[in-house]
């Protein structure tokens, strides 16, 4: 890969895992920890992730298993989630918290879905805009540098190429998200 185009690749590859860990936190029926990545608790006046201050688990298909590693955290870890997106409500007891997570109706499969191609298209607008500015770059070198116009032309065809690459990272992580979430 010319070093030209470096930057942009990079720009690229982090887009597509920055789709991979927010599909990764949409909730699909079944109990993934990942669905409590976004949420904070106030831990000795420190906003920390929920997996800093507790032992978080799957018992059972459906099912997380929050236990903090100080029991005074139970009831901030609690007010956290009420709070949050995740839409469960909390079953607590002395010493851990469980989240039991419901069957998806087959409506709510397909808004999850229909959520999934936003996020998907939102990541695919990016990518084209890192082409965008990769391409208005690379026909500003023929100006300030000394580079041909066919030299500008191959790397603009090099660029569409990572493009399409990563265009097609991010088709395949929506249909593998689509498919988990369709699952029943």
């Amino acid at each position: 890969m010319n070093e030209r185009l470096k930057g942009y690749d990079e720009k690229m590859i982090k887009t597509v895992e920055f789709l991979r860990t927010d599909l990764a936190s949409i909730r699909a029926g079944r109990a993934n920890p990942h669905v409590l990545d976004k949420l904070r608790v106030d831990y000795y006046g420190t906003p920390s992730p929920i997996q800093q201050v507790a032992n978080v688990s799957v018992p059972e298909a459906r099912i997380i298993e929050i236990k903090p590693w100080d029991k005074s955290m139970i009831k901030d870890i609690n007010r956290a989630i009420l709070a949050s997106d995740v839409g469960i409500t909390p079953i607590t007891d002395a010493s851990s918290i469980r989240l039991v997570f419901p069957e998806l109706t087959e409506e709510r499969r397909r808004d999850l879905s229909k959520e999934i191609r936003k996020h998907g298209e939102e990541a695919k607008i990016a990518i084209r805009n890192v082409r965008r500015d990769g391409n208005d770059a690379l026909k500003k070198l023929t100006k300030t540098e000394d580079v041909s116009e066919d030299e500008v032309k191959d790397l603009q065809d090099e660029l569409q190429k990572l493009t399409d690459k990563y265009g097609k990272d991010i088709d395949a992580a929506i249909e593998a998200k689509t498919k988990e979430i369709m699952t029943v």
